[in-house]
């Protein structure tokens, strides 16, 4: 389980590997990418129940009925 410990010592590093001026711009960077991801993943929903509303159903065949016999059969 992560605590708050390990988000002090993740911060800490995130801030020796990148500095303290690049981070704001990966969290930005890293929320646009958040965003367009669910935005994406949204549409590709809408899509899909879209496509399942246009889609009809497939019909029942019909029963067959031996009183009912073709013409020319005995």
């Amino acid at each position: 389980m992560i605590g708050p410990q390990d988000l002090w010592v993740a911060l800490g590093l995130m801030v020796f590997f990148f500095g303290a001026k690049k981070l704001p711009e990966l969290s930005r960077s890293l929320g646009q990418a958040l965003a367009q991801f669910k935005q994406g993943l949204a549409e590709s929903n809408d899509e899909a129940r879209a496509s399942d509303a246009v889609t009809p159903a497939p019909k029942a065949a019909a029963a067959h009925d031996p009183s009912q016999r073709p013409d020319g059969s005995v």
